[in-house]
């Protein structure tokens, strides 16, 4: 495989061990995945392998239709929700699976994440939607999170879990972290008696300014990301 193959693997097995250290997953369960740039392939982590287990030779390479490329392992059975959001949206670089407690409580009780903070609103880009339930490892739950998505970067799971993606692996991952902060944040300031929402321009303008004006110029081009 070419050099951009390998270091993308890199950067997945980094991610999924941190991931795995944040407490977003437990588990082998969770999942984390990367567009390899200038090439139809992606990297995929492997199914039931537990994340402090887990080497760059577990890493699964497929192409578009999921058929693997390279590597001994059965890849995540989340792939089509991977290859179905990297379908329907060329921006998305990286795309982080979670099973965090106080997003898996939103999306059990069925209740969207409304634009609550600014730092969610910049990374998510606004609310953070409910896709309808269908079984884990189906198509049927690719194309509900595909729906529910729209240009989002995180989309709830029914009874399930959280997505996020972002154009790197390091954005995937910070989308996760801020959106499970969020649902936290949102929880308590419910039971304190109410959480103020963000107004659409607002949410607009903080996205706006995240896309075009923050950090430092060229760290985004290049796939990095420095919060």
């Amino acid at each position: 495989m070419t050099v951009a193959v390998e270091k993308t693997k890199e950067q997945v097995l980094k991610i999924a061990a941190r991931m795995a250290s944040a407490g977003l997953v437990t588990g082998a369960w969770g999942n984390v995945s990367a567009r390899v740039p200038g090439e139809h392939l992606y990297v995929i982590t492997p199914s039931g392998i537990p994340y402090d287990a887990m080497d760059k030779m577990d890493l699964v390479v497929v192409d578009g239709g999921g058929q693997v490329m390279e590597g001994e392992r059965r890849p995540s059975t989340e792939i089509k929700l991977h290859l179905a959001i990297y379908r329907a949206r060329d921006d998305a670089g990286a795309v982080m699976h979670t099973h965090s407690v106080f997003a898996s409580a939103l999306a059990v009780a069925g209740k969207p994440l409304p634009p609550v903070l600014e730092d969610q609103v910049q990374l998510a880009g606004g609310e953070v939607p409910v896709a309808r339930y269908a079984r884990a490892g189906t198509g049927n739950l690719a194309a509900a999170a595909v729906e529910a998505l729209g240009q989002a970067n995180a989309v709830l799971l029914a009874n399930h879990g959280l997505v996020g993606l972002g154009r790197s692996v390091e954005e995937a991952y910070q989308v996760c972290l801020v959106v499970e902060k969020a649902a936290q944040v949102y929880a308590w300031a419910s039971l304190l008696g109410g959480a103020a929402v963000i107004p659409p321009d607002e949410v607009r303008a903080l996205r706006e300014m995240f896309l075009t004006s923050y950090g430092q110029p060229g760290r985004q081009a290049r796939g990095r990301f420095t919060p």
